[in-house]
């Protein structure tokens, strides 16, 4: 269908995934772990995703309505608005998912007792505009906004989860074991999430770079070059691969998880040296493409490692 190819819907599968894994494979098990029950009733947290998924699509939108030139110089093929759906309906699917997802975000600020959730749903709309008609086109500042959108997906989990529980048993519960395990470990697969995301909106920048530059836009490709580019990318992988050796040295708990050093060897940093090699090579558009491909595997790799990483609980 033109709209699950317009809203990205694969993307939104991953977002629907890491939050489903994170809570019913790790929070929950963590939960169980310290003694206690889970007080999140379950259409909240359906909610929580379907909030989550529809800023995301409307996000996703909102960039192809205002990239139409950049578009039709790098992939006219792939072009929706304007060819397969036209700009007005495309602006209306926008307001339509963005009002859903922020209505949703006030009813989940009211019943959590949370008032920044109905800042944060007031908020993102707002930035994800301002991204995709100025931010984007700047170096690193667009690139990082979007990294910190994939981490807070991670956090939007555990946080509506303990703040039901806190409305439930009193923020005491904020300062216990349970919680501060629960972040630790979210915080874990948020940051996961954002470097690899962060990497792949920047071998995106690249593979886009021929757009970019005819629309003046400056992102790190246009300004440093390509082949500067390249080499950061390829510090920034190896960098992931020493800080994820690194944390599984270092976190006892991660050695005791079942098949945690194959996954972390087959799984996480065999595709590392893949993508690397891939970078390093890389000329043309389609090469870029590739690794941005690779990139999205690894990310789904890693989020697929959240329901290995429950096992130690």
């Amino acid at each position: 269908m033109i709209f699950l190819k317009l809203i990205r819907a694969k993307n939104i599968f991953i977002i629907i995934l890491l939050q489903l894994l994170l809570r019913y494979t790790l929070i929950i098990p963590i939960l169980n772990h310290f003694d206690v029950k889970p007080v999140l009733p379950e259409i909240y947290f359906i909610l929580v995703i379907l909030a989550t998924s529809l800023f995301a699509a409307s996000g996703y939108i909102i960039n192809d309505y205002f990239d139409l030139r950049i578009d039709r110089i790098n992939k006219p093929d792939k072009v929706l608005i304007g060819k397969k759906i036209k700009r007005r309906t495309a602006l209306f699917l926008h307001v339509l998912l963005t009002v859903t997802a922020v209505f949703i975000g006030f009813f989940l600020a009211f019943v959590s007792r949370k008032e920044n959730y109905a800042l944060i749903a007031v908020i993102t709309p707002i930035v994800l505009w301002y991204y995709s008609t100025n931010f984007k086109k700047h170096a690193v500042i667009g690139n990082l906004i979007i990294s910190l959108f994939t981490a807070l997906v991670a956090y939007a989990v555990v946080s509506i989860e303990f703040a039901s529980l806190a409305k439930f048993h009193g923020t005491q519960i904020l300062s216990t074991e349970a919680c501060s395990t629960a972040w630790f470990w979210t915080t874990g697969f948020a940051f996961f999430a954002f470097i690899t995301n962060f990497s792949r909106e920047i071998i995106k920048d690249t593979e886009d770079v021929k757009g970019d530059e005819a629309t003046g836009c400056k992102t790190l490709p246009i300004i440093m070059g390509v082949k500067l580019t390249k080499a950061f990318l390829l510090i920034l992988e190896i960098a992931t691969i020493i800080a994820l050796w690194l944390i599984y040295f270092h976190i006892d708990l991660i050695q005791s998880i079942p098949y945690s050093l194959i996954y972390f060897s087959v799984g996480l940093t065999v595709p590392h040296f893949v993508l690397i090699a891939i970078l390093y090579k890389a000329k043309s558009p389609k090469e870029f493409h590739t690794a941005s491909t690779i990139n999205k595997i690894i990310m789904v790799l890693g989020i697929l490692f959240i329901a290995l990483a429950g096992k130690a609980f």
